[in-house]
């Protein structure tokens, strides 16, 4: 497929440190935006098995090889031992004029940026914070916790972020904040879909 980049729609990066509570705030905006269809949240492929807090869909190292032979990613990344891929399907959701949700590496901004129109979010949290949240997950040993929070991923250089979420009060307060900046990128681009 072309990578000329889409002009209608709007690829939204979730992105921030291991803890911050992406999933989570991720999770509970889509509850609040499931019937408007202007919003679609990315199911990423993942080589990891089911996980109750996270959306996605699992996939083997092999399977993910072969997605990324066949073209079949838009995105695709590699962190903490686990690939991750954008279905590219997504391509032809944001070329029909939706906002598109997605918990991405910040190392993979410069990819979301060369194929859409991006907007990027930052969902972060005192070290602390994160350490108690990566440890109550369960899925991982307490030094890979550490290992993770050790990890610093550094944002492209001209990476200006334009909402930051400091994910540190409820759940539902993050989810509220990144609702109502999603909401207005929907009316930007509500004329050149429906219309």
């Amino acid at each position: 497929m072309s990578a000329e980049p889409s002009r209608n729609g709007r690829f939204v990066c979730v992105v921030g440190p291991s803890g911050a509570g992406k999933d989570t705030l991720i999770n509970l905006a889509r509850e609040r935006l499931a019937r408007d269809p202007r919003f679609v949240f990315v199911r990423r492929l993942i080589t990891r098995p089911p996980y109750a807090g996270e959306d996605h869909e699992p996939i083997s190292e092999t399977q993910f090889e072969e997605a990324e032979r066949r073209s079949a990613l838009a995105i695709s990344w590699r962190a903490h031992g686990l690939c991750y891929g954008v279905p590219d399907s997504v391509r032809t959701v944001v070329a029909s004029g939706a906002v598109v949700v997605c918990n991405m590496s910040r190392a993979a901004i410069p990819d979301a940026r060369r194929l859409f129109p991006t907007s990027l979010a930052l969902v972060t949290a005192p070290p602390e914070i994160l350490a108690e949240r990566i440890a109550a997950r369960g899925r991982e040993s307490v030094a890979d916790a550490l290992a993770r929070l050790r990890r610093k991923v550094q944002s492209p250089p001209d990476t200006a972020y334009d909402l930051v979420i400091e994910n540190v009060t409820t759940p539902e307060r993050g989810a509220a904040d990144l609702e109502a900046f999603l909401r207005p990128l929907a009316g930007e681009h509500r004329g050149r879909r429906n219309g």
